[in-house]
């Protein structure tokens, strides 16, 4: 038990200083998978905390222990080796059968996007939380690999439609390290029993980590420099409240702010989330909704696919504690990092945590007060 003398911070950083003394757990051969779950992840692993206040953001990370860093994906303080570690890009299924999902509190991005038969799907990016239950894992679409590639990721799905697979990944194969369950690389993937098929494939960063570096895949950040992040503002400065509405299909998305502890509590089709790997409710640090143009195309056999135009830019709202900013996202290639901008032009920088991008129709009515 941590201290209770410690405040939020201390015990954030004291649990991950105590977690990195783990060692993380090896992976099985590349044959079929098994239907039990491999060994539970022994990767260090963040608390579900806020994340640390008060920390300095200078480039020599003045304030932060021996051996530590910030995180290139989310900016959290954590030992080095995790906050510079290969991020993991995992695709994860949003099918009403496939809630509660596991995984959402550990990851540093968490992407959410259109898919097919009026459905979306989530892609969950990872780098010093560990995931020790990740899924279900589904299919790829060619505009989360176009994400994935922001980060040079390690990237994780089951198959894909036709697009993603023989165009899209061979075009991006300098960008990403493909970990497709489907194509050669089940290593890290397992099912469960108490789920059907398609719903019911799963994995976690330590099965995913320990198997790239088999398929020869780096165990370190490869990706470019990632978005300005800055400290929290005092709770005497935060508004009481903040409720933003995103209206997918097939759930609405619902944050509210809560000021205490200065994130975002998360709900999907009027139901807090949780996250099923550690039975916690899922909170939100930023959230940025990118307006963007979806179009169709057929595919034989199949429903039409969705396509999101993610590389230029549009229309963007972007919320950190409990306020609003209306703004612009730039994307200037397939592998270039998406940018956020205030109205003046200025980058935004976004608060230490977990970071929700909900990619949504332009024509989408998303609602804040």
């Amino acid at each position: 038990m941590l201290p209770r003398t410690l405040t939020p911070s201390g015990r954030r950083l004291f649990a991950l200083l105590g977690a990195s003394l783990l060692a993380v757990a090896a992976c099985g051969g590349a044959t079929p998978m098994p239907t039990s779950a491999p060994p539970a992840t022994a990767s260090p692993s963040p608390t579900d905390t806020p994340t640390p206040q008060g920390l300095s953001a200078q480039p020599d990370q003045t304030g932060l222990p021996v051996g530590w860093a910030y995180s290139d994906l989310d900016g959290v303080a954590a030992p080095s080796e995790l906050a510079h570690r290969l991020s993991v890009a995992i695709m994860v299924d949003d099918n009403k059968v496939a809630r509660p999902q596991s995984g959402f509190s550990s990851a540093s991005i968490v992407y959410q996007a259109p898919a097919d038969g009026g459905e979306d799907r989530y892609m969950l990016v990872f780098q010093e939380g560990t995931g020790s239950d990740i899924g279900p894992v589904r299919s790829a679409r060619p505009y989360y690999v176009y994400w994935a590639a922001e980060y040079k990721a390690s990237f994780g799905h089951y198959g894909g439609d036709n697009q993603t697979l023989y165009q899209v990944i061979p075009a991006m194969s300098s960008a990403i390290y493909d970990m497709d369950a489907l194509g050669g690389k089940s290593c890290p993937y397992h099912r469960i029993s108490s789920r059907a098929m398609p719903h019911n494939a799963y994995t976690n960063t330590a099965a995913q980590i320990s198997c790239a570096a088999k398929y020869g895949y780096p165990d370190t950040y490869q990706g470019p420099a990632l978005r300005p992040f800055t400290e929290d503002t005092p709770p005497s400065e935060r508004p009481e409240s903040q409720t933003i509405t995103v209206p997918y299909p097939t759930g609405t998305v619902v944050y509210e702010f809560d000021a205490a502890r200065d994130a975002y509590r998360r709900s999907v089709a009027g139901h807090p989330q949780i996250d099923q790997a550690n039975n916690q409710p899922v909170y939100a640090r930023n959230v940025v909704v990118m307006f963007q143009a979806v179009s169709y195309y057929a595919e034989p056999g199949h429903d039409s696919r969705p396509i999101v135009a993610n590389v230029g830019s549009g229309k963007a709202f972007l919320f950190k504690e409990g306020v609003a900013t209306v703004g612009t996202w730039k994307k200037a290639s397939n592998s270039a990092v998406t940018r956020f901008y205030d109205e003046t032009g200025n980058e935004v920088q976004l608060v230490r945590g977990l970071i929700f991008i909900q990619a949504v129709p332009t024509s989408m009515k998303v609602a804040y007060v």
